[in-house]
Parts: structure tokens; sequence; C-alpha cells
């Protein structure tokens, strides 16, 4: 099986950003209209709702809005307010050495998977790995703050973004870890998800986010796809998120780990999976250096694609996946 991942330099919105929404946009429009176009909140609540919470987005919005050719169902799609649940693996962690690295398994199925690695300059510099077109699953901006995503393991949905936007908000218009933060509690999100944040200082916080009820801020470097407690027993079984968590708390804890030897644990099992067909297979991993603003993918087979804000390189990364 075989994956392919693109990066992608444009500056401002674009021919680039309009090519993927046109490739994109058939499947993503399938998706939003899952359960039918009126379960979708309408585009004036779906404005209200982004200049309330995230004003700041709101030109990019609109420029993005536009190159999609201004229809409705595009507009509400990419406001991402209340869109339809969806669910993911992932682990991620931060090895807090005297240079902090984020790093993290973006577990999910090879064909739902976009595929484009983005570096923009729409409020700030950032490289970001693309969701929901101008969504972040994880990414660094140049003041050298990153950010990742998980699941959050439990069956709750409510009224809120979809995660990836609030992401992008973050990494266009904060410098820290505090103020990363801060919007994560004031941001209400539709469905449960774990958020690592950590900056160049090496500050970090774990945000455990549920649409039902205020997040809850840890400094825990660690987290898999459940919270505090597990409540969806059998997805905990089917991913294995106790047993993860508890081999990164583990290794974290051996004073003679190191940062290169940390992100290679992420390419062997518990970490690594392989259950592609049942939407449960690593299709990355990812280490961001928020001190040298770097980022690097890695892939078992030894590929590697090592990107930052001064060496960016567009082009296709094609990498063999290992399917049980």
């Amino acid at each position: 099986m075989q994956l392919t991942l693109d990066s992608i330099h444009e500056d401002t919105p674009g021919p680039k950003w309009q090519a993927l929404f046109e490739t994109y946009w058939p499947l993503y429009k399938t998706w939003f209209l899952s359960e039918g176009a009126a379960a979708r909140p309408g585009y004036v609540t779906s404005l209200k709702k982004l200049r309330q919470h995230m004003p700041e987005l709101t030109p990019i919005y609109q420029q993005l809005t536009d190159l999609a050719g201004g229809g409705d169902l595009a507009a509400r799609f990419l406001s991402l307010y209340c869109p339809p649940s969806y669910l993911t693996g992932c682990s991620q962690a931060v090895w807090s050495g005297d240079s902090p690295v984020l790093v993290r398994n973006y577990d999910y199925s090879p064909r739902l998977f976009e595929g484009n690695l983005l570096y923009t300059r729409w409020l700030r510099p950032v490289i970001a790995m693309s969701d929901c077109l101008w969504g972040v699953l994880d990414g660094l901006n140049e003041a050298g703050l990153a950010v990742s995503l998980a699941f959050g393991g439990r069956k709750v949905v409510g009224d809120g973004f979809g995660i990836p936007l609030v992401l992008r908000y973050i990494l266009e218009t904060c410098d820290t870890t505090q103020a990363a933060t801060e919007i994560l509690q004031r941001i209400p999100v539709h469905m449960p998800y774990n958020v690592t944040v950590v900056d160049k200082e090496g500050a970090l916080t774990t945000v455990y986010l549920v649409p039902d009820d205020a997040a809850i801020v840890t400094h825990d470097p660690v987290c898999t796809n459940h919270q505090q407690n597990v409540e969806w027993h059998d997805y905990a079984r089917l991913t294995s998120t106790v047993e993860r968590k508890a081999f990164l708390e583990q290794t974290l804890a051996d004073s003679h780990e190191t940062g290169p030897k940390f992100v290679r644990r992420f390419l062997h099992p518990p970490l690594y999976n392989t259950q592609y067909k049942k939407a449960f297979g690593t299709l990355y991993t990812a280490a961001y250096y928020p001190t040298r603003r770097e980022a690097k993918y890695v892939w078992p087979n030894h590929s590697t694609l090592n990107q930052s804000f001064n060496k960016f390189k567009e082009g296709r990364t094609k990498i063999n996946l290992i399917d049980n």
C-alpha cells in the first residue's frame, strides 16, 4: 500500500490552494452531507461563530471561500463549525531534553488522508499537516510553537468547531503555550480531543477538550486516545490507548533516553500500528523542534522528510505502508 505526501508552499491563498480544493471537494462534500444538509449549521450561523471565536481568521476564510467558488455548501464546510463526527487514533508526547521535541504518530485510514503538508504565510509563517483543506492535524509556526491533536476517546458530540481549525488558529495567532492554552479553554469544540502544545521555551500543556464541559489543562507530556479516564472501553481495547500511554510514560522516565532515540520509538510497536483496513494504521510520524523551528517526518522504511522555514522543499514523498 502506497501513501503520497505533497509538500506545498504558497504564501497567500491562491491557485495552489484552489487546486487542492477542486481535487478534494467532491470527497469532502460527500462527508459534509453524510447526515443531510439540514444537519449542518447554515452559512450565517457559521460565519457568525467564526467571527465570534476566531475573528483574525475571517479574512483568510473569506479568501478561501472565494477561491472555492463562493457556494453555500463550501462556505459552510470551510467554517468547520459543527462538522460531522470522525475518529482518529494518534499517540503524542514531548521529550523535554536540552531541546524539546513534540513527537506524534497519526493513525487513520490512508484512503481518508488528505496528504498535504502546507507552508503558508497567511497571518504568519506556518508549516502544518493539512486537514479539511485549511485545518491542522499537527504543525509548527515561526515563533517556535508546536501543536498536535488526538481523538479523546468519548462518544459525545456537541456544538463547536472541528479541532483542526482551532489548531490553525493557534498557529496563526500565538507565540507561547500559555496563549494557546487560553484559546483552547475558550473556543467550543464539537468532539472530545486531546491537544498537546509546546513552545520554544519548553513550556508544555496537554489540554483535554470535550463539548459538554470545561477544558482540563494538564502538564502531562504524553497523551493517546483517552482522557483522564477510559470511558469508551471497546475503543480503548481496539486502539490499545492505555498500553501506548503507559509505554510512553515509562520511556520518558528513563534518564538515558535521548531525543533521536525517542523519535525512533514511534516507528515500532506498540506505538506504530498497521491496522489500515480498520482505519487505524500509522500514516506518518512527525517530530517538531520548536527551538530549531524545524519539522521532520519519518517512516519505518527509512524515508525521511526534513522541512524548515529557511529550507522548505516542495515535492511529493512516496511511502510504502506495511499492511497486516
